[in-house]
């Protein structure tokens, strides 16, 4: 058996021993899978043909990506974020909607004309939002009369006279469970999955596009989360060769520059990879130890999380593991018994960033549990000086720990926008991208961080490619943009280490 087939093979054996076992936060899942059942695994395995992968911030990735994406639709745009905030983002996605509304407005016929059924599904807007939010899975949908006020969109009006079907819709669970998965499905045929909000934080984001039997995989889980009534087994209505078709190249829309952004196509001609969509359901905050003399409490038996844990199991060589932050306890000794198997690990992460989340959320920050992470390890090194390595056969791995950080060269950004447009443009202070790469073969992509609220809370969704040239592109690209935009904390092999 391959080391595919015998990962999937673990993988589903796993998820079902988990659900055969009852927990106390196993009946507060969102979505709700039964992965002993063969069908959920349908919903799961399956294969796709990545197209892109990109890098930058989030106002460049949108700009180079997204937009254009949305705005070339024929029929239906499902649009997933987390944070929703005024930004160039924001700004750039309404001038596009208002270019194709007066666009279809002006050329579309009521004998010819296929509506565009657009569903924008968030979880974020506000702290006021957020605490006074509905408290039920049918989430809230916004009135129209709410759309330009609230958050930035083009008068529904001209939206309806371009034949725009849009909803908001958001989704948002006390005391601090967000919907976090961020992704777009173009007319059930194409897929984006970034790691960037509508949000105006310069921030190293990252951004796969990909078609495929897994975009049907995305498409369910949007229909078990945002939209219970929609019968896939319906077609969308038909474009006709008669309908308007948007020019995107033609349509002057904004431009976002920046210095980190990186993009590479990818062999459409090669066979299709093997997918797993990995979707991590909402839990209500299960067993929330914040003290530190309290032991950490068992993981949800999500799909992502038994994957990643699969993975760092499996792992025989190498695990790469870029993250915002570093606070969940069960990934830090997953990864710490990976050491002591003689696999190398390295963990670029950010310095001080979101630490009244991480406070609030897991009781502790991610420098914490880095030096913590540090002094474990030098603790395993001075126990195994001891022992004769070449008579057990084994050797503690390497560890090496980096923070992202803005180059030092790059001038100050300007979040506002002008120096956005055009230019150099922003410059990431922080890195957001959510990357894992384990054995140069198998690849995560996606939403979920390596910190309590994404492993315990928040719902997330993660997609595993398994294929060795995949995860050589997607890392030589991280390499290129993180030249001089690290620094590192701590290397076992250099035995350099400074808070």
């Amino acid at each position: 058996m391959s080391y595919s087939s015998s990962f999937v093979h673990d993988f589903v054996r796993r998820l079902g021993e988990q659900r055969s076992v009852p927990t106390k936060w196993q009946n507060d899942e969102f979505p709700d899978f039964d992965f002993r059942d063969a069908s959920d695994h349908n919903l799961l395995v399956s294969r796709s043909s990545p197209r892109s992968f990109r890098l930058g911030t989030g106002a460049s990735i949108f700009a180079d990506a997204l937009i254009p994406a949305i705005v070339s639709a024929k029929s239906e745009v499902i649009f997933v974020t987390c944070f929703w905030a005024p930004s160039v983002t924001l700004s750039a996605l309404h001038d596009a909607l208002s270019k194709l509304a007066i666009y279809r407005r002006d050329t579309r016929s009521d004998a010819q004309s296929t509506p565009l059924r657009v569903r924008i599904c968030l979880s974020s807007r506000s702290l006021f939002q957020k605490l006074f939010h509905p408290q039920s899975r049918h989430g809230r949908i916004y009135p129209p009369s709410s759309w330009q006020k609230d958050f930035g969109l083009p008068d529904p009006a001209l939206l309806e006279a371009g034949g725009i079907e849009l909803q908001v819709k958001s989704l948002f669970f006390l005391p601090f469970s967000v919907m976090h998965p961020k992704f777009v499905i173009i007319d059930r045929q194409l897929a984006f999955v970034p790691s960037c909000n509508v949000s105006w934080e310069a921030w190293l984001e990252g951004c796969v596009e990909l078609t495929g039997d897994a975009v049907h995989c995305l498409m369910s889980f949007y229909v078990r989360t945002w939209e219970a009534g929609l019968d896939l087994s319906k077609p969308l209505q038909n474009y006709t060769a008669a309908d308007p078709v948007f020019e995107v190249q033609n349509a002057s829309l904004t431009l976002i520059s920046s210095p980190a952004h990186h993009r590479v196509t990818l062999d459409a001609t090669t066979a299709p990879l093997q997918t797993i969509i990995l979707p991590s359901s909402h839990h209500w905050n299960p067993v929330f130890h914040p003290l530190p003399w309290q032991k950490y409490p068992k993981v949800p038996g999500t799909p992502l999380n038994i994957a990643l844990l699969e993975l760092f199991d499996r792992a025989r060589q190498s695990i790469y593991v870029q993250t915002p932050n570093v606070t969940c306890e069960p990934v830090i000794a997953t990864l710490l018994d990976a050491i002591r198997r003689g696999v190398d690990v390295t963990i670029v992460t950010s310095r001080n960033m979101m630490l009244i989340e991480q406070l609030v959320t897991a009781g502790t920050t991610t420098a914490w549990c880095i030096r913590s992470l540090v002094r474990r390890f030098n603790k395993l090194e001075a126990a195994s000086e001891g022992r004769d390595l070449e008579a057990d056969g084994r050797s503690l791995g390497r560890l090496r720990v980096s923070y992202f950080r803005r180059r030092p060269s790059a001038k100050a950004n300007n979040v506002e926008g002008e120096a956005l447009i055009g230019g150099q443009g922003e410059e990431p202070v922080h890195s957001h991208l959510k990357l894992t790469i384990v054995d140069d073969e198998f690849t995560v992509l996606g939403s979920g961080n390596m910190d309590r609220a994404s492993w315990y809370t928040s719902q997330e969704l993660g997609i595993l490619f398994h294929d060795g040239g995949f995860a050589g592109t997607v890392k030589a690209g991280v390499d290129s943009v993180l030249d001089g935009r690290l620094d590192l904390v701590f290397d076992s092999q250099r035995r350099q280490e400074r808070d």
